[in-house]
């Protein structure tokens, strides 16, 4: 027999269908059993109709619903925490970096791989870019790879580009591109395809990487570190955008040791769709822990490398409109297989003309075998116009833009975008007025994964370095609030049982220090997550003290 459990707070955030249907009800409690929320109310009602239960009072704190990142790489990220973190949290110039990898070869046996993540080159002090000459420096004998945060390029020494067969005569990949000095040799930039080949499982051609995965056991505890990040911040529920079979035995042997505490909607790589197909699966299958999502693939590159594919060259340049990263015809033939199979389609397009060559793909699929209860995804869905916008609000497509990346960039993205085009980038505020389906991500490891600093970015449209950009896209406190829970739980089709606290839904909810929908917003991101709770039962506490 299980206890009913009544939480109560100085406030509690329902996030109803009407906001003002929460005022009216005075919400400051609500009862649970077994997982779920069975009752909300005033606390002394709930006492009364539930005379034997177990009371938590939060005191002063606020409750919301648990956090949901509609678009993060949960797997990715348990294998980075296993090696260097090059982030501009760690380091702030090439230097730096070159001095956390000598010291790695300094302490690994020659011909050990050496990984570092989060590389960001637009914030290094030196203000040029990390080459194959650098990483040849550090060292001959050991294969090196640099990730690029964006993750959408990396840096290769020329170790790491023998053992992937890759000489100054080498074509690049479909979808991908390699650097090259200006005599013409590589100089160990790899792009889109040519690097997920050596990264990435989950894209990389034959689903086997060039650099080899570390271990179950090494990713699990790179897993339960990354649980635990994310829990911190008030996270009870994620879409990895990017699972490989790997992957999925990973989450399983999470879950079945106790170790995966997160709610993981999966898409997997297009890679890998055919076994999706062989086993008759369909988007939803699954349980209240892992589901399947739908399938993953690409149009382009990335907004922060500077791969996007757009109608206007970038910035300070007259022939750079980004880099196609998968052919026009293998993406027909996927969403029209995927959408005849009942699959909900995740398409990374970040450019507008990549953007438009999507929703061409998702009309013709749509026209040809009419589901429209499918509502595919438009992942990252950055750069817009007015055509975009209303042709997604006729197919009922879902945009998933970056919810922090003008906090992250900053004013780095009006020298690559320029401040008109900024406009129209991350357009929630379009997105909503619209009548968009609009859910809120950060592309952890790409960017930050904390949803509170998220919700400021989109409120405030003010960058790290304070520069303020398409301000004109700024939405409310609770508007941003709901990118995170109400918004994402339908872009994973689990809107029934998640994003808000009313009965029946999941018991997943988070305290904070106070309301973010009433303090200063530009304060919203360093609110306190108090504690984290999943099914009713607590995730994550504060340190006290």
């Amino acid at each position: 027999m299980m206890t009913t459990t009544i939480y109560s707070a100085r406030r509690i955030v329902t996030m109803p269908e009407h906001e003002s249907r929460e005022h009216d009800a005075g919400v400051n409690a609500f009862a649970v059993l077994h997982g779920r929320i069975v009752a909300t109310g005033r606390r002394d009602a709930l006492a009364s109709r539930f005379p034997q239960a177990e009371h938590v009072d939060f005191g002063d704190g606020v409750v919301i619903p648990g956090l949901n990142d509609a678009h993060c790489h949960l797997g990715i990220t348990a294998e980075d925490l296993l090696h260097l973190d090059l982030s501009i949290d760690v380091v702030h110039s090439l230097a730096e970096i070159k001095a956390r990898l000598r010291a790695e070869a300094e302490r690994v046996p020659a011909g050990t791989w050496i990984r570092g993540s989060r590389y960001d080159d637009a914030k290094m002090a030196e203000g040029r870019t990390l080459t194959r000459t650098d990483l040849d420096e550090i060292s001959r004998a050991h294969p090196i790879m640099v990730l690029h945060v964006a993750g959408h390029w990396g840096i290769l020494n020329s170790k790491a580009l023998e053992l992937g067969g890759l000489t100054d005569e080498s074509a690049p990949p479909d979808g991908g591109a390699l650097g090259r000095d200006a005599a013409g040799h590589l100089n160990g930039i790899l792009y889109e395809q040519a690097i997920f080949n050596y990264a990435y499982a989950a894209t990389a051609k034959g689903g086997k990487t060039i650099a080899p995965p570390s271990s179950l056991e090494e990713r699990l505890w790179g897993l339960a570190r990354a649980v635990t990040l994310f829990h911190a911040a008030g996270i009870t529920s994620i879409t990895d955008a990017l699972v490989s079979p790997a992957d999925i035995a990973l989450f399983q042997e999470g879950e079945r040791r106790g170790a995966l505490t997160l709610r993981v909607n999966m898409l997997v790589g297009y890679e890998h769709y055919d076994k999706v197909r062989r086993l008759g699966l369909r988007t939803g299958f699954g349980g209240e822990r892992l589901r399947l999502g739908g399938v993953k693939s690409f149009v382009d590159g990335a907004i922060g490398g500077r791969t996007c594919m757009m109608e206007q060259p970038f910035e300070g340049t007259t022939d750079d409109y980004g880099i196609q990263s998968v052919s026009t015809s293998d993406l027909r033939d996927l969403i029209r297989m995927a959408h005849g199979d009942g699959n909900r389609v995740g398409v990374h397009a970040n450019g507008d003309r990549a953007i438009k060559l999507l929703l061409g793909l998702l009309e013709e699929a749509q026209n040809e075998q009419p589901h429209p209860e499918i509502h595919h995804r438009i992942e990252h869905c950055t750069v817009v116009d007015e055509e975009i916008i209303n042709r997604m609000r006729r197919l009922g497509a879902i945009a998933v833009p970056f919810g922090s990346y003008i906090h992250y960039h900053g004013g780095k993205l009006i020298d690559w975008y320029g401040r008109k085009r900024l406009e129209r980038m991350f357009a929630h505020r379009w997105f909503l007025d619209a009548g968009v389906a609009v859910a809120g991500s950060s592309d952890y490891p790409c960017g930050p994964f904390q949803p509170l600093l998220a919700l400021q970015s989109c409120v405030t449209r003010r960058g790290w370095d304070g520069v303020v950009m398409g301000e004109n896209q700024r939405i409310s406190p609770r508007e941003a609030l709901a990118l995170y829970t109400t918004h994402a739980a339908y872009a994973s089709g689990e809107e029934h049982v998640k994003g808000r606290l009313a009965p029946g839904y999941l018991a997943d909810f988070v305290v904070l220090d106070d309301d973010p929908l009433i303090v200063d917003p530009s304060t919203i991101a360093a609110l306190g997550v108090r504690e984290t709770f999943v099914g009713g039962e607590r995730v994550y506490a504060a340190p006290r003290g």
